[in-house]
């Protein structure tokens, strides 16, 4: 074969391989398959995760669900068994692999740890073949150690439209729902009645710098500049309320020249009832409220902010009608284990307040003549009416009133004492000055009638909550 030849066939057999190299005809195809692929992969890893979501939801939930009613103070089985349980019909018993439960006097709080395990179908390719599926909740109700101060109107206006008696039941309501056995020893009641003033019972009293003027009833008289200050001193002097009815007084359908419904209550149940769980006691007590005299809301809210201060705390030592428990409170203030709040509850506004000179009340037999003969009674019988201001004065008005009440209600709130307040057909002026005073307006309920017994039991319901913490 010629030497040409041999060569055209070598370079002719050498192309093959170059035209090969150099031909891009099906590369695309290639790069599609492999894209496919892909797609198919993370398609498949999407949907393994989202069937590992779906689960995990769903064990969270009957997880969180279990150890809510697992945590209920009021739920008598066993925490761990109520949990166990819930997951149990479920279909989920296996799952769960820790109940912790930790409980105390005044709390208990559950943890669960609940976790299976998902065989996957598209990252088992991949070398991934099950995914684990944890949950975890922990519930806790905790019964705070609670400080109440139930301040109650039981002025005059409380005799109409049957509002005494839906105060009764209210309050009633009120103390059924926060204290219950589980509450044992936790929760502190203070009931303070107040009219044209507020009675501190003997015990009390008699524990304060106030020196004695007569018999016939303690209240104390305070000074406007007090009411800048939470506290009750138990060295300074104060002025010991004179015993006296402004007006006629009212015996059940009928006035009478008799003082027997003075502007301080005498009546034991009219006392103040300090740190008591006592429910049936506190109860009884409050049925018998009667209408009296006029309104003071902040005499009487002074009150119920006092018996919150810690400087009470040796009054709460001295007395002896405070259960044994109690004998310790009020707490400190910022002590976080202890919520102090005050139930204020009104159905009218202030009005002015009468004293009798000082001049004409400062001998034995003149205390006596006032203790027996309403004021005006015996002024508008005796004194020509030009000359009645030798007699008596007004001690403040009642914007004088409702300014001291903002102070004392000012002052409690920066102590963190939880303000509520209930405007019991109250006028758009007292519905004013009790949102004012209260922690906030969703604090201030303003109600007619039977209402009062659903603010009372949406306060308790505030002290007495379940919290899902985690």
């Amino acid at each position: 074969m010629k030497p040409d030849m041999n060569q055209k066939m070598i370079n002719a057999i050498m192309e093959h391989p170059r035209k090969f190299a150099r031909d891009e005809d099906g590369t695309i195809t290639i790069f599609a398959m492999f894209m496919v692929l892909m797609m198919v992969m993370i398609g498949g890893i999407g949907a393994d995760m989202m069937r590992h979501e779906m689960e995990r939801t769903r064990i969270q939930a009957v997880s969180d669900r279990a150890v809510l009613a697992a945590a209920d103070l009021d739920q008598t089985l066993d925490p761990e068994a109520v949990v166990r349980d819930y997951f149990d019909k479920s279909g989920m018993a296996g799952y769960v692999s820790n109940v912790d439960v930790d409980e105390g006097l005044n709390y208990r709080t559950v943890t669960v740890d609940a976790s299976m395990t998902m065989n996957t179908q598209f990252m088992d390719t991949m070398g991934v073949e099950e995914l684990s599926v944890p949950a975890r909740s922990r519930a806790q109700e905790k019964v705070n150690k609670v400080e109440i101060s139930l301040v109650l109107d039981i002025s005059g206006s409380m005799r109409h439209n049957s509002k005494m008696d839906n105060l009764h039941d209210a309050a009633g309501t009120f103390l059924d729902a926060v204290l219950k056995p589980a509450n044992q020893d936790l929760i502190s009641v203070n009931v303070i009645p107040y009219t044209a003033q507020v009675n501190a019972g003997p015990d009390i009293f008699d524990e304060l710098n106030v020196t004695s003027r007569h018999p016939y009833s303690r209240c104390v008289d305070f000074e406007s500049s007090d009411f800048n200050q939470t506290a009750i001193s138990l060295t300074e002097s104060y002025a010991h309320m004179q015993h006296f009815e402004a007006g006629w007084s009212w015996n059940g359908s009928h006035a009478e020249n008799s003082i027997s419904n003075p502007g301080c209550p005498k009546r034991t149940f009219e006392y103040i009832t300090a740190f008591s769980q006592d429910k049936n006691a506190l109860k009884a007590q409050i049925n018998q409220f009667r209408p009296r005299a006029n309104t003071a809301i902040h005499l009487g809210m002074k009150w119920g902010v006092a018996m919150l201060d810690p400087a009470f705390r040796p009054v709460t030592q001295n007395i002896g009608t405070v259960d044994g428990v109690f004998t310790n409170r009020p707490a400190n203030y910022g002590d976080p284990d202890t919520l102090k709040t005050i139930i204020l509850m009104t159905d009218g506004e202030n009005v002015s307040t009468v004293r009798i000179k000082n001049s004409r009340y400062n001998s034995s037999s003149e205390r006596y003549h006032w203790s027996r003969y309403p004021l005006y009674y015996w002024l508008n019988r005796s004194v020509k009416s030009s000359k009645h201001y030798k007699w008596r004065y007004t001690k403040y008005s009642p914007s004088q009133a409702d300014t001291m009440l903002s102070n004392i209600c000012d002052a409690a709130k920066d102590k963190h004492i939880v303000i509520w307040s209930i405007g019991f057909e109250v006028g758009n002026h007292g519905a004013s000055v009790m949102e004012d005073c209260a922690s906030s307006p969703s604090h201030f309920f303003r109600v007619e009638g039977v209402e009062i017994s659903e603010a009372f039991s949406a306060i308790a319901r505030q002290i007495n909550q379940l919290r899902l913490t985690q």
